[in-house]
């Protein structure tokens, strides 16, 4: 731990620019200008260089780029997929859930919404936390809910609970889609204008 102290502050900035300094002292030294009190004069320059020398910049965090997470998500996808093939779900629910797999398959194809999604984290985040949060929790919450109706029957069912929260996250995926269409919209847009100015300057 010391060593890498050490060594780590024979690295730094501060004790470089102070080293040049402190070379610039040893060269008045040789030349008669420092005189007999050149130690000082030397120390006086490696305090001043590391004193005025930048302060170190810790690294930036190594957190996965965009493709990586989605690399992640789509795993997680899958996974999400076998958890649902295993769970039996009432007809209705079946069909949201399989609207919702293939709102999600669509985005989270490595095609042209790849690109999008990597430059919209807020849209990242809304598959996330579908996959990973929203969905096991609905699917999960139904399964314990409807053990316990079984054993004390005449409470709401609880499949209707899990098909008006499959269907609410239907169509936030929708909207999330609709975001990402209106990005692509505006940014051919963009192009179209860029290409009528440059016609009308030249």
């Amino acid at each position: 731990m010391a060593t890498s102290k050490v060594l780590g502050y024979l690295e730094s900035r501060k004790n470089l620019t102070g080293g040049a300094l402190g070379l610039v002292g040893l060269v008045l030294t040789y030349t008669g200008v420092a005189g007999p009190y050149w130690p000082v004069v030397v120390a006086g320059l490696y305090g001043a260089g590391a004193m005025i020398a930048p302060p170190e910049r810790p690294p930036l965090p190594d957190f996965p780029d965009p493709s990586a997470q989605l690399d992640e998500l789509r795993e997680d996808f899958e996974r999400l997929r076998d958890y649902l093939r295993d769970v039996d779900l009432p007809p209705v629910a079946a069909a949201g859930a399989e609207r919702l797999d293939e709102v999600l398959a669509a985005l989270l194809d490595p095609g042209w919404a790849a690109e999008l999604l990597a430059q919209d984290p807020e849209s990242l985040h809304v598959l996330a936390r579908t996959v990973r949060r929203d969905v096991p929790e609905a699917v999960d919450t139904f399964a314990r809910t409807r053990w316990w109706t079984r054993l004390a029957p005449g409470q709401q069912p609880p499949e209707h609970h899990l098909e008006r929260q499959l269907a609410l996250l239907h169509e936030e995926l929708l909207r999330t889609a609709d975001s990402l269409r209106e990005t692509e919209a505006r940014r051919q847009e963009s192009h179209t204008r860029y290409l009528e100015d440059r016609g009308q300057s030249g």
